[in-house]
């Protein structure tokens, strides 16, 4: 029997509620050099393409691994997948706290990647808490 037939509405609802908070937390891990890159290129002295590389890192990563996040969710669940995605991009955030060189902060970026694929999973897992008729609106 689906999961979508086994949960009452109340669990659908936190589902989804705690999915898009998550969804939130990863787009702005995600997204973190617009907000913080103009700083980092400062006190680096960074050309134009290192903080174009620096920037453009994490959106290809995560464009990239949600081919990935997706079969494995498929494949394990997103109850395992969505937490190790979320504690991926956390660890590469803390890497980007103590990262002092641009190395360190292009490794960084690779893993903030992690944050981007975090909608292919949650998107996977979201739609298995609703039935086939509601997860238009769900999602």
């Amino acid at each position: 029997m689906p999961l979508s037939q086994t949960v009452s509405a109340g669990q659908q609802n936190k589902a989804l509620g705690l999915s898009t908070f998550a969804f939130t937390v990863c787009f702005a891990v995600w997204t973190i050099f617009a907000i913080i890159g103009i700083e980092i290129k400062a006190e680096l002295g960074l050309n134009d393409t290192q903080f174009g590389l620096l920037v453009g890192t994490p959106i290809l990563t995560g464009s990239l691994v949600r081919l990935f996040l997706g079969v494995w969710t498929d494949q394990y669940g997103g109850r395992i997948v969505f937490p190790l995605t979320m504690l991926a991009s956390a660890a590469s955030t803390l890497l980007l706290s103590h990262a002092d060189t641009y190395a360190l902060m292009l490794l960084a970026a690779l893993g903030l990647g992690m944050a981007g694929g975090g909608f292919a999973v949650g998107v996977a897992y979201v739609s298995k808490w609703y039935p086939q008729d509601k997860q238009g609106s769900a999602l």
